[in-house]
């Protein structure tokens, strides 16, 4: 449960994602404050009609959820981008539940770094031997196009005070505190789907700690 800070800013990340958006990835690994989410109250992903089949596992345990308040956007593109950043956060949770840093539900929703990340993400908790538990809340979500990629950058504010780390062998919670380090600012950018690509995917991600203006 170890915390990572990434420095990129926000422009940084916009910028990177429109330069390697035709390379599909590649690069450093990134470095984030860890994620440690959950499911809707029914651990159900959000996928849109046009996604297909193929789609992976994503159930969560009973005792951790992920809550996402956020309006579908009325533009076709940014709601199915919005429902892929949403189901890759799911995804990477589930990884965490399941003690698999190969899962295949958050590559099925990722590509390059944010790949990359997910994975490393995962290896932490387990090699940590935690999972998670409680109840983790994403809410303020903006799209914005990104340049003339085609791309849509995902922006979510995200409350932890509630997610809690929990011993795989002895199952004991680490409870925290509420404090300025709960609230946290998520920017993904999403990939359009590519040739006979059906859904959105993360090609990067930047996490913000300690966001004021996240605080509710």
């Amino acid at each position: 449960m170890t915390r990572r800070a990434l420095p990129t800013t926000a422009a940084a990340l916009t910028a990177v994602a429109a330069l390697t958006l035709t390379a599909c990835g590649g690069g450093g690994d990134a470095k984030s404050d860890d994620i440690k989410g959950a499911d809707t109250a029914t651990a159900t992903p959000t996928v849109s009609a046009s996604s297909g089949s193929g789609q992976p596992d994503m159930n969560l345990p009973s005792d951790l959820q992920v809550q996402f308040d956020v309006t579908r956007s009325s533009d076709t593109r940014h709601a199915a981008a919005l429902d892929s950043a949403k189901n890759y956060i799911l995804a990477l949770n589930h990884g965490i539940t399941a003690q698999d840093p190969d899962d295949p539900a958050y590559q099925f929703y990722s590509l390059g770094n944010a790949t990359k990340y997910a994975r490393n993400q995962i290896q932490a908790w387990v090699k940590d031997e935690w999972t998670a538990t409680g109840t983790d809340s994403y809410y303020k979500a903006r799209t914005d196009d990104v340049g003339t990629s085609r791309g849509v950058l995902v922006t979510m504010c995200r409350d932890q005070s509630k997610f809690y780390g929990k011993n795989v062998k002895t199952q004991k919670i680490r409870y925290t505190k509420e404090s300025l380090d709960s609230y946290q600012e998520f920017r993904l950018f999403m990939k359009p789907p590519q040739g006979s690509e059906k859904i959105w995917k993360v090609l990067q991600i930047e996490v913000q700690g300690r966001v004021k203006e996240c605080q509710r």
